[in-house]
């Protein structure tokens, strides 16, 4: 059974959420690793953040 959590952000935790995980990408690319997984979870937190 899937476990479903939600929280509440504000702008800035977004902002500051959304900019982490696009350095932690940035250094996946970096270091030729894949970044599938944050990819997925990049794009669920920007669909819930600019909602």
């Amino acid at each position: 059974m899937e476990r479903k959590t939600k929280i509440k952000f504000t702008d800035f935790e977004c902002n500051l959420l959304i900019n982490c995980m696009n350095e932690f990408r940035n250094m996946l690319l970096a270091e030729d690793l894949p970044t599938e997984d944050v990819d997925d979870l990049l794009i669920k937190i920007i669909d819930k953040c600019k909602n």
